[in-house]
């Protein structure tokens, strides 16, 4: 049986990431980076497929796990009748290989320990041929792929696994560090695990302290922002909008998509948070990564791209693999990048001029960059789209996407001015910006229904909408905002959660139904704290941050009726979500105090 989402934490070096669950069994990882293939896959499979499990070989009365504060070092702490063990998880900040380091230390009493590492590489699909090395560490070999294993304690193969049973008494730790390397290297050097754990720790502490703010969510601030910089792709600034692939949307169902790739979109609102906590470096490299994958004619960005840039992700399935809880298919790649989406164009303009208002240095070329897609969206603008939610159905006039086409004339205009431009066609662009800003309240707006729709004479809701008054649309004391807001609660809500919209009425040839999308809930307390109703959002924020597991991480999507998470995890555009309300909260209520 799956454990549940929301029972496993998070350990990364910035390149890659494994899901370590409350059991001490690192059930996901991929290597080298995070879109490799997973050599631990038990996640979205069975214990056949990949798994590291560390663990009392006794009963656990009781357990518990914490970050240390500032880092991504995890520690679980194990409470047996024979005395109380610690284990401690952490990926080291990358030199040349990646390592995943767990210590094992004696608390309390003797405690006897059992550690079964299954290596299975290309997800699942193929055992590694196992050799032991003259200074009796471990070498598993297949195709590509290595792995070292090295530890104090003894082990021996069993069932195409690698086993060690020992005891640990209170005050003795033994380490395991486990590494990746190409198979046609040289096998990496030994390492000092205890190094390593002060170089990680001081990493992680250096990057949380420079978070700028203060206030009664701080904590919970720089827990997200720490779980975004684990998402960020050191060698190209790419931020990956998860690092799992195939968490269903619901269980059993088949909207299982791969989110380990980097959408504009998503990596455009984590930049405006990580600028707000005063972060310009990560900004200035997240814009060098863009203008690097962006380096084309306009008329072929695409929404997302491979962690360096990668154009091609084509969708394929895993049939070897069961799924979450028997939620198929399993897929890698994502299809979702071939589509037309309108909206991706207002979020890079507007993360653009962000980033230079905070501070960045002007670049032109990236203002050239930007000035012809604005131009390319000249000729295109008026066409349907698949929307910001990627259906799968036929394109349509999505609001949100026109709004956004607003922000990307707005934003353009306000460049030229700025840079006193004479070769702008100024007059042109704001006669474009005034007649997309005139479409949407004439066609989007829904009176009967006393809201703007999910598109153009549309009956159906859509939480996106929401973010009008994020980006300057219209602001949320706007009538018509102040309606919306209205209707979404009433009808997308479900016990102060919202859904991004009414799956059961939108065909897209998938199965009707999801969770409860974290996001939309975070935007409509943002609208409530910009209608001045400050008090209502705090408990509606309360309650959202509640839903965060033991450590702090957020899933994309969450099940009311269950208490559950669903969808990948944890998930940036959840994080970036909470950061952003969290910030907008603080600033408000230190204005009314």
């Amino acid at each position: 049986m799956a454990m549940r989402i929301e029972d496993y934490a998070l350990i990364g070096d910035c390149e890659s990431a494994a899901l370590v669950g409350r059991n001490g069994s690192i059930d996901w990882l991929c290597w080298p980076r995070f879109d490799s293939a997973a050599c631990f896959a038990r996640l979205v499979g069975d214990a056949e497929n990949g798994h590291w499990q560390i663990l009392p070989a006794e009963p656990v009365k009781k357990s518990r796990r914490r970050y240390r504060d500032g880092t991504l070092i995890l520690e679980s702490d194990y409470l047996c009748d024979s005395g109380q063990v610690r284990v401690i998880d952490f990926m080291p900040p990358r030199d040349r290989h990646s390592d995943i380091v767990r210590m094992v230390i004696g608390i309390e009493g003797e405690v006897q320990m059992r550690s079964e590492l299954r290596l299975r590489f290309d997800y699942g699909a193929v055992v590694p041929w196992v050799t032991r090395l003259e200074d009796g560490a471990l070498r598993a070999v297949a195709g590509p792929d290595m792995v070292i294993l090295r530890t104090t304690a003894q082990h021996h193969g069993v069932d195409h696994m690698t086993q060690s049973t020992f005891s640990i008494r209170k005050g003795e730790t033994i380490p395991f560090v486990l590494v990746y390397a190409p198979s046609h290297e040289a096998v990496p050097d030994p390492v000092d695990p205890f190094v390593q754990l002060a170089d990680t720790e001081r990493f992680w502490r250096d990057w949380s302290g420079r978070c700028l703010g203060s206030g009664p969510y701080l904590d919970l601030i720089k827990r997200s922002l720490i779980t975004l910089k684990a998402l960020t792709y050191a060698p190209t600034g790419g931020i990956v909008a998860a690092p799992t692939t195939s968490l269903p949307e619901l269980i059993g169902g088949s909207r299982n998509w791969d989110y380990r790739y980097c959408w504009l979109r998503d990596a455009a609102l984590t930049l405006e948070v990580l600028l707000d906590a005063g972060y310009l470096d990560e900004a200035v490299s997240f814009r060098d990564w863009l203008m690097r994958a962006a380096a084309n004619s306009p008329d072929h960005l695409q929404i997302m791209y491979g962690l360096a840039g990668e154009r091609r992700l084509t969708e394929l399935e895993l049939p070897w693999l069961s799924g979450y809880a028997n939620s198929k298919p399993v897929r890698t790649g994502n299809d979702a990048a071939l589509q037309f989406q309108l909206d991706v164009y207002g979020e890079i303009a507007d993360a653009n001029a962000k980033t230079l208002a905070a501070g960045a240095p002007p670049d032109e070329v990236d203002y050239r960059l930007h000035q012809s897609v604005v131009r390319h969206l000249e000729g295109v603008w008026r066409q349907p789209d698949y929307g910001i939610w990627e259906v799968r159905g036929e394109p349509q006039h999505f609001t949100y996407s026109k709004v956004m086409v607003w922000v990307a004339f707005d934003r353009a205009i306000k460049a030229a001015e700025d840079r006193e431009d004479g070769d702008a066609p100024l007059s042109r662009w704001r006669a474009i910006r005034d007649a997309v800003h005139a479409e949407v309240c004439e066609r989007a707006w829904n009176g009967q229904i006393g809201a703007f729709t999910q598109a153009y004479a549309s009956p159906l809701l859509d939480a996106a909408v929401l973010r009008i008054p994020h980006v300057g649309f219209l602001p949320a004391t706007d009538p018509r905002m102040v309606s919306t807001v209205a209707a979404i609660e009433k009808r997308l809500s479900i016990d102060g959660f919202v859904r991004r919209y009414d799956a059961s009425r939108v065909d897209d040839g998938l199965d009707q139904g999801e969770g409860v999308f974290l996001a939309c809930s975070f935007w409509l307390v943002d609208n409530l704290v910009m209608q001045g109703r400050i008090d209502e959002a705090e408990v509606k924020f309360a309650k959202l941050a509640a839903v965060c597991n033991d450590v702090g991480l957020l899933s994309e999507e969450y099940d009311p009726r269950t208490g559950t998470h669903l969808g990948n995890f944890p998930q940036a555009f959840s994080h970036v979500a909470l950061v952003a309300t969290a910030r907008r909260l603080q600033r408000a209520r230190g204005s009314t105090q």
